[in-house]
């Protein structure tokens, strides 16, 4: 098992949270995180792994930090 900690972002947040801490088996992905959290893949436009950008099939590792954001608008 692995533990990693996962913080959300903006609309993300919204009956979430902001960040979490959980355990994973060996091997999983960043869709495996959303699929635990109920975080639907279409509502996340930017992955970012230790502040590295990541997608949906990357794997993590222990002691990972997951960031997840929304789309983005700006003015």
């Amino acid at each position: 098992m692995i533990r990693i900690t996962i913080k959300l972002f903006a609309t993300l947040r919204k009956d979430r949270f902001d960040v979490a801490e959980g355990e994973f088996p060996d091997g999983v992905t960043v869709s495996d995180v959303l699929l635990r959290y109920s975080v639907p893949e279409k509502e996340v436009t930017l992955i970012f792994i230790n502040g590295r950008h990541g997608d949906c099939d990357t794997v993590l590792f222990d002691g990972d930090t997951l960031s997840l954001f929304p789309p983005v608008g700006g003015g």
